[in-house]
């Protein structure tokens, strides 16, 4: 049995009428169900079968004519195996939607390359300029535990049990520290990503410039 199914055969499957009411209008007319098994031998019966059901058939008139044909019926698993592509297939349509009206924004947006490339330049910058307050910030922080730290080393210098007040303000302040450190790290990824990314965005860009000028 094939796993892989077209769109049209997706479709069909999915939109099949019901095989009871098919029946009733195709014996009321005189006609006949004609299908393949799967040894490919034909088969004709005046009312439909299980092996017709399962293999698919046609519906053919008093003249031999196939008047109508209908898909054999889908498993559970083919039936989500073909609701799953078509989602797939959906969602490519939609992405490849969104990255021309992505494209036709950034052509509109930036004229020239050099347009462009400042725009590029001024991505990193700003990239690079939140990464120097989060280290302003980091540094400020930092300095506030370590003040708090020695005020905790003074009561254990002098064997005093640290106030809970200091013990929380420590942990909170811990934390604080530990949340700017992870900030800046991904904010020093993203810088680094970008970075690397600008070349192939460059030459997409420049890719976009050419085909609507009609270049080669």
């Amino acid at each position: 049995m094939r796993k892989s199914l077209s769109i049209l055969t997706i479709a069909a499957l999915l939109a099949s009428v019901p095989v009871f009411a098919q029946q009733q209008g195709a014996n009321a007319n005189g006609v006949r169900y004609k299908w393949v098994d799967g040894k490919g031998l034909p088969h004709f019966s005046d009312s439909l079968t299980q092996d017709a059901l399962k293999y698919g058939y046609d519906v053919v008139n008093d003249q031999g004519m196939v008047v109508q044909r209908v898909q054999r019926q889908l498993s559970p698993e083919e039936r989500a195996a073909a609701q799953k592509l078509a989602a797939q297939q959906a969602a490519a349509r939609r992405a490849a939607q969104d990255q021309a009206r992505a494209d036709e924004q950034m052509l509109a947006a930036y004229p020239d390359e050099a347009a462009y490339k400042a725009a590029l330049q001024q991505s990193l910058a700003n990239l690079d300029q939140q990464i120097h307050t989060s280290k302003l910030n980091l540094r400020s922080q930092e300095q506030a535990l370590t003040e708090l730290l020695g005020r905790g080393a003074e009561f254990e210098h002098n064997k005093q049990p640290l106030p809970k007040s200091l013990q929380d303000g420590i942990a909170k302040q811990r934390g604080v520290v530990s949340g700017l450190q992870a900030l800046l790290q991904r904010q020093q990824a993203q810088r680094a990503q970008a970075a690397q990314e600008q070349p192939q965005q460059l030459a997409h860009y420049r890719a976009l410039q050419a085909a609507q000028q009609g270049q080669p």
